[in-house]
C-alpha cells in the first residue's frame, strides 16, 4: 500500500483517494487527455486537454477530502460544472447524445482504477477493494454532475429559444402614424400573454401610439383567463396613453365571453381588423375613401 500522506496513518477510503489523486495528478490528466471526451473537445492543444483534466483531478480530490464522494451537490464539483458543461455542450454539437457522452465519462474510470492498482503494492485486498470502489462512486458522481449540468444548460437553451419564439410570434405591425397593432394567433398562456404586453407597451412608446389593435382573429378560443390577459394589456396600454381596440371577435368567441359572464364593457371591440383600423383612422380625424374604378367619378 502507498505511504499515506498523514504521517503514514491509514485513513478512510475517502481520504486514500483523495491522497492517490493529489499524487498521481499528472498522470492521471496525461491518461485523460487522450481519451475521446478531452481528445475531440480540446485540439487546439493536447497541453490544454492535460490542464483541463488536472482541474477534474483537483475538483475530485477536493470532494474526496471532504467525503462527499456520492453526493452531486460537494462544493469541490462547482470549480468544474462550468467546465463539464462546455465539454457536453461540446460533444452534443458533435452530434453525441446524452447517452454518448456518458458513455466518454465512463470512460474516465479505467484509466485511473490502473494506475491506483498499479502503486497498490503493499496493502490488502480489501483496502484495494475499499479504495477502487469509492474511485468508481466518485466518477460515478463526477458522470452524475456532467448529466445535471448538460439538461440544465440544455433547458436554459429551450427557455431562451421559447422565449424568442414568443417574440417571433408576437409582431407588433405600425398600421398608420400613431396605430399599432398586434395580431395574435394560437393559445395564449401567462407566458405569451405577458410577452404581448410588454412588445405592445414598447412599441406604443416607440411608434409614439395613440391607438393600439390587438386583433384576436387566429385565437382558437377565449375564456377567462385569456380574457383577463387582454384585460390587462388593455389596462396597460391605457396607463400608457394609447386607446386599446380589440378586433376580430367571433360569433361563437361573442358567445363564449356571453356564456362566461365576462364584462368587457370598458373595452372598445371591433368585428375585424379593418373595422378596427377605421375606427381609430376616424378618430385621428382621417377620412378613408374608397377610389372609383378606372377613375370614374373622379372630380
Amino acid at each position: 500500500m502507498p505511504e499515506h500522506e498523514a504521517g503514514g496513518a491509514p485513513g478512510t477510503p475517502a481520504h486514500e483517494v483523495r491522497d492517490f489523486l493529489r499524487r498521481r495528478r499528472e498522470q492521471i490528466a496525461q491518461r485523460w487527455a487522450d481519451e475521446p471526451l478531452f481528445r475531440t473537445v480540446f485540439t487546439v492543444s493536447r497541453d490544454e486537454a492535460v490542464e483541463a483534466g488536472k482541474a477534474v483531478v483537483d475538483a475530485l480530490a477536493q470532494v474526496a477530502d471532504a467525503q462527499r464522494v456520492e453526493d452531486p451537490d460537494a462544493a469541490g464539483f462547482s470549480a468544474v460544472r462550468e467546465q463539464l458543461a462546455r465539454m457536453g455542450a461540446a460533444r452534443s454539437r458533435a452530434g453525441l447524445s446524452n447517452t454518448q457522452v456518458s458513455s466518454e465519462l465512463a470512460a474516465l474510470w479505467p484509466p485511473a482504477e490502473n494506475l491506483l492498482v498499479a502503486e497498490w503494492d503493499q496493502g490488502s485486498p480489501e483496502e484495494l477493494r475499499a479504495c477502487s470502489t469509492t474511485l468508481s462512486v466518485l466518477l460515478g458522481t463526477l458522470r452524475l454532475v456532467a448529466m445535471q449540468t448538460a439538461l440544465s444548460e440544455t433547458q436554459s437553451l429551450i427557455d431562451r429559444q421559447r422565449l424568442q419564439l414568443l417574440e417571433v410570434a408576437t409582431p407588433v405591425i405600425k398600421l398608420w402614424d400613431g396605430i399599432v397593432a398586434v395580431p395574435l394567433i394560437g393559445t395564449l398562456d401567462s407566458a405569451r400573454s405577458q410577452v404581448v404586453m410588454e412588445t405592445l407597451l414598447n412599441a406604443v412608446v416607440d411608434q409614439h401610439a395613440r391607438f393600439a389593435i390587438l386583433d384576436i382573429t387566429g385565437v382558437p378560443t377565449v375564456d377567462s383567463l385569456v380574457a383577463q390577459h387582454l384585460m390587462k394589456t388593455v389596462a396597460a396600454a391605457r396607463l400608457m396613453g394609447a386607446e386599446c381596440v380589440v378586433s376580430g371577435i367571433r360569433p361563437a368567441i361573442a358567445q363564449t365571453i356571453v356564456h362566461l359572464g365576462l364584462d368587457l364593457g370598458t373595452v372598445k371591440t371591433r368585428a375585424s381588423l379593418a373595422d378596427a383600423l377605421g375606427y381609430c383612422l376616424h378618430e385621428l380625424g382621417t377620412n378613408i375613401v374608397n377610389a372609383a374604378p378606372d377613375g370614374a367619378g373622379r372630380r
